[in-house]
């Protein structure tokens, strides 16, 4: 049976150390079976650096092409593997998006751009404005970056296009007012492992959930690295440290064995929810039933 793989690792500013980690990690997840492998946020050129106390201002991370030789590079790099990974993507006009690209050794299969920017990223990148899953070798993906997954109607978008699989790849810090000694009994840990399973459940898909490890400036990534499947069931996690989580599925049978039970798609009822944007989703509620 196939596997899938999500890295929980640091990833600085250093883009040939980054594409040697990435590169090592894909090589670990095929030997293992891996069909797919997904890398944090920002894994292309690190994130956003804040200030320290007394320091001038943010760093801003380096701004890709997106058709640019570090993208060319992961393709080289992925073979038969398809490898989901975030960066910052240099748009038109000067824009900045903080994105994530999949790709597999044909080329670029999918792209994401970050829809929703948390209060500290506002000044720094413009906001996406779509979710789309796409098709690939291992089945449909839908991607979502950071806190995308905080909103229960990203995913739910994602799924509603037929996502079997969706990936979210983060760059989530520990709580910056009041963080934990330990990692582990951090608010926002908790915030990240609850959504993981939530989002899983309600859209009965495969989650695979990366993040940054190690500290940049004054934040410290959670890492929690997991595979959820559409129960809700951990199959793989990584804890705090940088590690690799990796679970054999099938995708799409599983996807497929939870619903015939309960399909809560295809249960939905969209005209009761008050909600204008709602009724856009009942033509492909209704194809799902």
């Amino acid at each position: 049976m196939p596997a899938i793989a999500a890295v929980a690792a640091p990833f600085g500013r250093d883009l040939a150390a980054g594409l040697r980690t990435i590169e090592r990690s894909i090589a670990a997840a095929a030997a293992q079976g891996a069909k797919l492998v997904v890398f944090p946020e920002s894994a292309l050129g690190g994130y956003l650096r804040e200030p320290m106390p007394g320091e001038a201002g943010p760093e801003l991370p380096v701004a890709l092409d997106p058709d640019g030789p570090e993208i060319a590079a992961l393709v080289a790099m992925a073979g038969d593997t398809v490898v989901c990974a975030g960066y910052t993507e240099a748009g038109s006009e000067g824009r900045r998006y903080a994105a994530a690209v999949c790709v597999d050794g044909s080329g670029v299969l999918g792209r994401h751009r970050k829809v929703h920017l948390p209060p500290g990223e506002r000044f720094a990148y413009t906001a996406g404005d779509r979710f789309a899953a796409f098709d690939t070798p291992f089945g449909r993906i839908g991607m979502l970056v950071c806190y995308d997954k905080l909103f229960p109607e990203a995913s739910r978008a994602l799924a509603l296009d037929g996502a079997d699989i969706i990936a979210s790849m983060a760059a989530w810090p520990v709580c910056r007012q009041r963080p934990a000694r330990r990692i582990a009994q951090d608010r926002q840990t908790r915030h990240f492992n609850l959504t993981d399973a939530a989002r899983a459940v309600e859209n009965q898909v495969v989650w695979v959930s990366s993040n940054q490890t190690g500290t940049l400036g004054p934040l410290r990534f959670l890492g929690n690295a997991k595979i959820v499947d559409p129960d809700g069931v951990v199959l793989a996690r990584t804890g705090g440290c940088a590690g690799m989580a990796l679970a054999h599925i099938d995708a799409a049978a599983a996807v497929r064995e939870s619903r015939m039970g309960i399909d809560h798609l295809g249960d939905r009822r969209p005209e009761a929810y008050g909600v204008a944007e709602a009724a856009a989703y009942a033509p492909a509620a209704a194809a799902l039933r």
